[in-house]
């Protein structure tokens, strides 16, 4: 059952539908909590941009018309769309990169960690992409990447056909220190004063700082099977073992703060009003990290933006309901094709959508 909520300017305004989903029958292949997805391969792909950019890219295989590329959170990396990239692999080839400084991609020779920053290298990847022969892509990014893609969209319209933002990283200045881990991680950020704080943190085990990680993200940590729990601690192994781990992290974050506090002309609510494409926008209503108190704002902001809200989910719902995020996803992807996405464009036409019709939302129970 689906739960409508309209915001309009006028009682006399039709309420607008939920977001469409497609059939499951749909989808491509999804793992299990006993099975999950084996995390797919990965390479190094040089980037075309003055920094001379190598980024490591996870490719699911698919079919060659579409592209759907994958950007993740603050912290994580490519394996954190495994499951959602093949859902969709019926529909597009899936190409999730690690950012500068996360999973397998080195830092950045410049020490910048911003959001501007990593879209900056983003859009340089999409270029090269469209260089290559694909088109406009499929952008789908979650919290620290689903700024960052909505920046991509801002600035490049040309290379982004549609738009999935999963708890996007939108300004949200409440001050909450277990957004981070908690005080001490909170601590751990000054650099003359968090010195016994950075020290705690390192003496951590590596399955310990994903337990805190998890109890963050997750709305309920414990549906996660014994088989991905153990794949995400060989991953956070691995990533323990990179010197430069802990600073991409901290200056990631510290970047995005920066742009919670920027003037309004340079702010993520700017950027999200200048984004023509098709957005889908996905929010838990338990996420711990930005709030669901920011879901119908951002969708409304976005010209051609509508709201999905999920009961039961938390920071990643593109882990936590692979499954219904995809039904979501291949929606929107039907929809803008054939132009019955509210505020999409028809043969380019340039879009345009009353915010009445754009501030709808749905909410499925989990």
């Amino acid at each position: 059952m689906v739960a409508v909520i309209v915001r309009a300017p006028a009682p006399t305004t039709d309420p607008p539908p939920a977001p469409p989903s497609a059939p499951a029958s749909a989808l491509g292949p999804l793992g299990t909590v006993a099975a999950p997805t084996p995390w797919w391969p990965g390479r190094d792909v040089p980037v075309d941009s003055p920094a001379g950019t190598t980024l490591h890219v996870r490719e699911t295989p698919g079919p060659a018309g579409e592209t759907a590329v994958y950007v993740h959170g603050l912290g994580g990396s490519s394996n954190n769309w495994t499951e959602l990239a093949g859902a969709l692999s019926g529909r597009c080839r899936g190409l999730a990169v690690d950012l500068p400084g996360f999973g397998r991609t080195p830092p950045p020779a410049t020490g910048d960690y911003r959001p501007a920053a990593h879209a900056a290298v983003v859009t340089a990847y999409l270029d090269d992409l469209r260089r290559q022969g694909s088109g406009p892509v499929h952008l789908l990014g979650n919290s620290l990447g689903g700024a960052v893609s909505l920046l991509v969209a801002a600035r490049r319209p040309d290379l982004v056909r549609t738009l999935t933002l999963v708890s996007p990283a939108m300004p949200d200045l409440r001050p909450l220190p277990s957004r981070i881990g908690g005080g001490r991680a909170a601590l751990a950020l000054l650099p003359l004063l968090g010195g016994r704080a950075r020290a705690e943190q390192d003496a951590r085990s590596p399955r310990e700082r994903l337990a805190r990680t998890m109890a963050l993200c997750h709305a309920d940590p414990e549906r996660v099977g014994p088989r991905a729990l153990a794949m995400a601690t060989e991953e956070a192994e691995e990533r323990a073992r990179l010197d430069w781990a802990p600073d991409a992290m901290n200056r990631s974050f510290l970047g995005l703060l920066g742009t919670w506090v920027a003037p309004p002309p340079r702010s993520l609510w700017a950027a999200a009003a200048r984004v023509d494409a098709p957005t889908l926008v996905v929010w838990g209503e338990l996420d711990r990290l930005v709030g669901v108190h920011r879901a119908a704002r951002t969708a409304a902001t976005l010209p051609a933006g509508r709201l999905l809200r999920l009961e039961g989910v938390g920071h990643v719902a593109q882990i936590e309901r692979p499954e219904t995020v995809a039904r979501a996803v291949l929606g929107l992807l039907d929809a803008a094709a054939d132009g019955s996405w509210p505020g999409a464009a028809r043969d380019g036409v340039s879009r345009g959508v009353t915010r009445s019709v754009r501030s709808a939302y749905g909410t499925v129970p989990g």
